[in-house]
């Protein structure tokens, strides 16, 4: 029998019962729907993630302060002060492959500007801390090397600062803001950047000169972390074990000894966060797989359902000269037809309710073609899987006992 003759008596077969047929693809349609939003939002975590972090400058190392074992207790990670601006300017000079260093240290406190006051983040950096995490000004300018050395009293504003200390939409240059009742010049606003892959806000708050953070805020010489950038073309790999190992020796650290600093690059965080969030989309798309399997099941139970009723139909066929082959082909047709009918309806349904999330909530959503493909995929092999058994059993019929059934 030719293949259209096949599916055109598929089609009418299922057609005879449309109720029927339309409820047993149902599960189906549901499974692939629910998979395909399910990997809609995994992918859609994950591409924020790497944008996120890719804000960060997946160039740049972070080497901030380690712990500390006194007497038996260990202190947490940023307790010892062994990092200082020395360190920095040996990495720059010494360590191949460094582009830029940027020095910091922080403080939260108190900003108080003409329209309000706000507690943030005061940030001390270098002069190439907005090159390093290519940060662009929405007005003004940043500081130089020159305020740095001077230990100049001047900052630079997130957004969200200068929303709240001069009110929404404001052009501070120029003016003064008191921060630990010192006043600082506002040289200019960063752009915004929203939330950072950690889910803290970027744009509260201030840059300033970190030797004025030491000086005027924090009475300090040390520094909290250092921001190191590769040269194009140098892995972070490379570079954290050259910086690593300068500060090694800087810091009289012995072979065996545990460091007093860390040594941390975006990539990391990337592969942690990127590695969490495939285990939950696949996991969401597994527990979403599972419709398909008993949208299978249903097929199956249909069709031996239908092989029951139609025993006397395949009886006749077999005595016109079919063969178990075609009948067994007939079978398999319908329950693969159900399948994937149910599967492009399925898409339809998953792709509509994936963009409809991704519209009416702050969830990332971003559909994926290849998974898309796939569901498509596994409604076809469902039907297959499902609908061989039946299809099997009414090819294995004798035809003299079938038409004896009435």
């Amino acid at each position: 029998m030719r293949l259209s003759s096949t599916i055109g008596l598929a089609f009418e077969a299922i057609t005879r019962n449309k109720l029927r047929s339309a409820l047993t693809s149902l599960g189906v349609i549901m499974g692939v729907a629910a998979v395909i939003v399910m990997m809609a939002l995994g992918d859609g975590a994950k591409a924020s993630i790497e944008q996120r972090v890719a804000s960060l400058g997946t160039n740049v190392l972070t080497v901030s302060a380690g712990s500390a074992n006194i007497g038996g207790v260990r202190i947490g990670q940023g307790a010892v002060t062994t990092l200082t601006p020395a360190d920095a300017s040996a990495i720059a000079a010494d360590v191949p492959g460094a582009h830029a260093v940027s020095p910091g240290v922080g403080s939260r406190t108190q900003i108080v500007g003409p329209s309000g006051n706000w507690q943030t983040q005061v940030q001390g950096v270098g002069s190439a801390y907005a090159d390093i995490r290519a940060w662009d000004l929405a007005s003004g300018s940043f500081f130089t090397e020159d305020d740095v050395e001077k230990a100049s009293r001047v900052v630079v504003l997130g957004a969200m600062v200068r929303d709240q200390v001069f009110g929404e939409g404001a052009n501070p240059v120029g003016q003064i803001v008191r921060i630990n009742n010192q006043p600082f010049r506002v040289m200019g606003v960063l752009d915004r950047r929203g939330q950072s892959a950690m889910g803290q806000d970027q744009d509260d708050t201030v840059i300033a000169p970190y030797t004025a953070v030491q000086k005027r805020l924090l009475g300090t010489t040390n520094l909290s972390n250092i921001l190191v950038a590769a040269q194009p073309g140098v892995s972070t790999a490379t570079l954290s074990t050259s910086v690593a190992d300068l500060l090694r020796r800087r810091h009289r650290i012995g072979l065996g000894e545990a460091d007093d600093f860390n040594v941390r690059s975006p990539e990391e965080m990337a592969r942690v966060l990127s590695s969490t969030t495939d285990t939950m989309a696949y996991l969401l798309a597994s527990v979403a797989a599972i419709s398909l399997v008993v949208g299978g099941i249903g097929i199956m139970n249909i069709m031996l359902v239908s092989v029951t009723e139609r025993i006397r139909e395949i009886g006749l066929r077999m005595a016109v000269g079919a063969g178990p082959r075609d009948v067994r082909r007939q079978f398999l047709a319908e329950a693969m037809l159900i399948s994937m009918i149910g599967g492009v309806i399925g898409i339809a349904i998953g792709i509509i309710g994936a963009l409809l999330v991704g519209k009416f909530s702050d969830l990332p959503v971003e559909v994926n073609a290849n998974v898309v493909g796939l569901a498509a995929t596994f409604s076809i092999a469902t039907g297959l899987f499902f609908g061989y058994y039946p299809a099997r059993k009414a090819s294995l019929l004798d035809p003299i006992e079938a038409l004896r059934q009435q």
